[in-house]
């Protein structure tokens, strides 16, 4: 009787210690057996118990705001009138055919691509589709997921402890960031490329000297407050001076400098916001950083899709096409996962405005290097483009597949702060078959 009732208090004990932990750091990953005795919930159930190891060290992410049509780029119906006035180019990949507005990729660059056609999304509308895309949840108002590169660094950790190993480059201001997680794992907004890292060089007023003696002196003032209040909140507030000085000291913050670059390189990827974010990309890969996403927007074309589009997919084709190039000449390609994403394709009908309106049902992106076998098309839409007739793939399955490339652990269950459980990608189950 007297054992029972000590282990019965020690379950208390590990209860209360378990819950403790999750209010003071706001997440738990303790296994379920712990946080909740012994019933344990079904937690993660339906998640991919898929492991392997990590084809990809890296991810650049491409995302397409507004909702790129597919028809007039990665999935093209040759004599169809959905098409409208958009032709349709061959490439040397057997089956692949790509819109006119991209003839880099058509050209040169489509040996090394996988494009997904039979992508299905639940989500219709931008605000909606775009948290669904990037965080594999649908948006609550109760709670905020983590998008990719926070649960890269939250499962996985950094390469380069002197830069942020999560940049979003863009202007992309919905963007999920750290959701639940801890803020250290928050993306690094950057929303001009071309200014590099704002704010991060040291005020010519103070001396390596005093800059030195203030920050003693705050460390000093703060200790007290820091030591009564050990809340997440208050030790994100700490963390972000530390990695600010950090960076700040680092020969690495040249990496966000641009004009390191030779102006034929710059000419190569394109004078444009999102040609200079993506040769960003590049850099900041090559010098640690894990997740870097490069936001375009402006593809939402419910009103003149044929005067839009060939000019938004020129500025596409030029810099991605630039980056494939860049990374296989460096050696880079190999273990660096590029994605070309966006919330949901266009509709097959042509409005009156000689624009095309939102279309989940079926839409594509495209996947490259990091492990992908090159040359393929998965998946496939009907004669028109409207519905997925083979290999449907859904948002999850698709996030799924970047953390499968990534080597992220699809069914490891992180609770958030009011217990519920979740896992990377939900219920999503990665394409191996896009896999060399």
């Amino acid at each position: 009787m007297q054992s029972d009732l000590n282990r019965a208090d020690q379950l208390t004990r590990r209860r209360f210690a378990a819950r403790a932990a999750q209010t003071f750091l706001g997440v738990s990953t303790l296994p379920a057996s712990i946080m909740f005795g012994d019933t344990v919930l079904a937690a993660g159930q339906g998640a991919s118990q898929l492991k392997q190891i990590p084809t990809a060290k890296r991810v650049i992410y491409l995302y397409l705001s507004g909702g790129m049509s597919h028809l007039d780029t990665l999935d093209p119906k040759p004599g169809q009138e959905a098409m409208g006035p958009t032709k349709t180019l061959n490439t040397p990949v057997d089956g692949l055919q790509l819109g006119e507005y991209l003839p880099r990729l058509a050209k040169r660059s489509a040996p090394h691509l996988a494009v997904v056609r039979s992508l299905s999304s639940t989500q219709g509308a931008h605000k909606q589709g775009n948290y669904f895309m990037h965080t594999s949840y649908e948006l609550r108002s109760s709670i905020r997921h983590p998008a990719l590169g926070a649960w890269m660094l939250h499962l996985q950790g950094t390469d380069n402890p002197s830069l942020p190993g999560n940049v979003m480059i863009g202007n992309d201001s919905q963007h999920p960031g750290a959701g639940f997680l801890e803020a250290a794992y928050q993306p690094l907004m950057v929303n001009d490329p071309a200014g590099g890292l704002r704010h991060s060089q040291r005020s010519e007023f103070f001396t390596p000297e005093t800059f030195s003696s203030q920050l003693q002196v705050s460390a000093k003032l703060d200790r007290a407050f820091a030591e009564k209040y050990d809340q997440r909140n208050v030790r994100a507030y700490q963390d972000m001076y530390q990695d600010a000085i950090r960076l700040m000291n680092s020969q690495d913050l040249a990496a966000f400098d641009l004009s390191k670059e030779s102006e034929a390189t710059r000419d190569r990827y394109g004078d444009d916001p999102f040609g200079k974010g993506v040769l960003l990309a590049r850099r900041l890969v090559e010098h640690g950083v894990r997740c870097v996403e490069v936001s375009s927007s402006g593809w939402d074309t419910h009103n003149a899709n044929f005067v839009t589009l060939p000019e938004k997919a020129e500025i596409l084709d030029q810099a991605l096409s630039a980056l494939l190039d860049d990374l296989q000449r460096r050696g880079l390609l190999n273990d660096t996962l590029i994605v070309l994403a966006t919330e949901f394709g266009r509709t097959p009908e042509i409005n009156a405005n000689e624009g095309r309106d939102h279309h989940p049902k079926a839409f594509s992106c495209l996947l490259a290097g990091g492990g992908i076998k090159g040359g393929q098309v998965y998946g496939r839409t009907d004669e028109i483009g409207a519905d997925v007739v083979e290999n449907k793939v859904s948002v999850q399955d698709l996030n799924a597949t970047i953390s499968y490339a990534l080597g992220l652990p699809l069914d490891q269950i992180v609770y958030s702060p009011s217990l519920r459980p979740f896992t990377v990608a939900d219920k999503g189950q990665p394409i191996t078959q896009l896999f060399a």
